[in-house]
């Protein structure tokens, strides 16, 4: 721990907004997280009874999902099954609207993790620079003997400690973004599949006039 503190202080002050941004990046990660667990947990209830109760009860399917507007999935199910009789096509319709509405900002937004993604080398880059410039001054003011040797070591130290750490940090944002980048490619994917099986019920279970005609043949 304390070999740790040594080479977090030889970093420079640089190292504490770099510091700040990794804490900020770790809790954000945290509760985006916690969020798409909650989310998967609540909603694998809630799509199997809608889905379950629509084969013989859409009045009954409609308030499940009513029941749990706070989920997005519940509003985007709830659409099309409040419509009177609908037509397949207006199903279909109320279903590619709720959906186009839900997603629009589905999972938040990631600016924070993309701030910092640019932000932290940059940082870090601040931080070589003033290793540097401390190391270049060293020189200029006498050259390298017994006494600064350990000056422009340090400095030097402190240029590359600083630069791994931005890009280090860098590197975290970027991964937790990528990870909800795909989660939200996955959430429209998922959106898409349950709008195809209630559509389908709906054909199968409730589409009158296709059965009458069907009858009628």
């Amino acid at each position: 721990m304390t070999r740790l503190l040594d080479i977090f202080l030889a970093g420079g002050f640089m190292m504490f907004p770099l510091l700040f941004l990794s804490v900020v990046t770790l809790a954000y990660a945290i509760q985006r997280g916690c969020f798409w667990l909650r989310l998967a947990i609540e909603e694998r209830r809630v799509v199997q009874d809608v889905l379950t109760v629509a084969q013989y009860d859409l009045n009954r399917a409609e308030k499940i999902a009513r029941g749990n507007k706070d989920l997005a999935i519940a509003r985007f199910l709830s659409a099309p099954l409040k419509l009177n009789n609908p037509t397949p096509e207006s199903f279909n319709l109320a279903l590619k609207a709720a959906a186009d509405k839900e997603l629009v900002n589905i999972g938040g937004s990631d600016k924070l993790l993309e701030s910092v993604i640019i932000i932290a080398p940059l940082l870090g880059i601040l931080g070589t620079a003033g290793g540097l410039i401390r190391t270049f001054i060293t020189f200029r003011n006498g050259g390298v003997d017994a006494s600064s040797s350990s000056t422009v070591a340090d400095s030097i130290l402190q240029a590359l400690i600083s630069s791994a750490a931005g890009i280090g940090v860098a590197i975290l944002a970027f991964v937790f973004f990528r990870i909800f980048v795909v989660l939200r490619v996955r959430r429209v994917d998922y959106f898409s599949t349950l709008g195809n099986q209630l559509e389908l019920i709906y054909l199968h279970f409730w589409d009158k006039p296709v059965e009458d005609a069907k009858i009628s043949e």
